[in-house]
């Protein structure tokens, strides 16, 4: 199974910009929207433009690359959505779609991850949203906000932050996100929205080899 990071935020705080020092060489994205990343370079890294949960489940194992993102996650289940919003039929035929949507969002973090190499990282970017003064992953439906908490499936959650102008990442939980990391993987509270430096810390921590993280492979 590979190692499964959450980057949330909101648009424009710094998620997509932080793979700018990623190695094209090294790493993969999924583009959900198919945006161009948001600095220079970014056309370098090698990517697919992909929507469909299915085609994500049964091709995600395939890329064998050490480094995969996928980036814009919440627009695979809205995306889907939308796509069945002029579909005929009852409430009953409503509720299975949300249900579908769900299970294919479950389906993405576990039976396609699982069959990643376990020293493989992946990274989702993906949106927030507020609940009860507390904020979390934008989901789709009560499936997957009454019976998952799609953070609990995952032991790293980041949140981007602004300060002063500057952009970061949270490690610390302050009560009013869902951000969890690793005990002394990250020495501050906020460090630099870089998910280059992430996948450093994930690496030393984890105890991965230099040589893996940089192996080059064909995703």
């Amino acid at each position: 199974m590979a190692i499964v990071t959450f980057v949330l935020g909101n648009s424009g705080s710094g998620k997509s910009y932080s793979m700018h020092n990623l190695d094209p060489k090294h790493c993969a994205m999924i583009n959900v929207m198919g945006k161009r990343l948001p600095f220079r370079g970014g056309n370098n890294i090698r990517s697919v433009n992909a929507d469909n949960a299915y085609w994500i489940n049964e091709n995600l194992p395939a890329f064998k690359c050490p480094i995969v993102v996928i980036d814009d996650f919440q627009y695979i289940m809205a995306n889907e959505f939308m796509r069945g919003v002029t579909d005929e039929g009852g409430g009953n035929s409503v509720f299975q779609r949300f249900n579908r949507i769900g299970q294919n969002a479950w389906n993405i973090l576990t039976t396609a991850i699982n069959n990643m190499g376990p020293d493989q990282r992946v990274y989702i970017l993906s949106h927030i949203e507020e609940t009860d003064g507390k904020t979390k992953i934008k989901t789709m439906g009560k499936m997957l906000d009454d019976k998952i908490v799609l953070e609990g499936m995952v032991t790293i959650v980041l949140q981007t932050t602004i300060r002063n102008g500057e952009n970061f990442f949270m490690t610390k939980n302050d009560g009013t996100t869902t951000v969890k990391t690793p005990h002394e993987m990250f020495n501050s509270e906020l460090i630099p929205n870089d998910l280059n430096a992430v996948d450093d810390a994930i690496c030393d921590f984890y105890g991965i080899e230099k040589t893996q993280k940089q192996q080059a492979q064909t995703a």
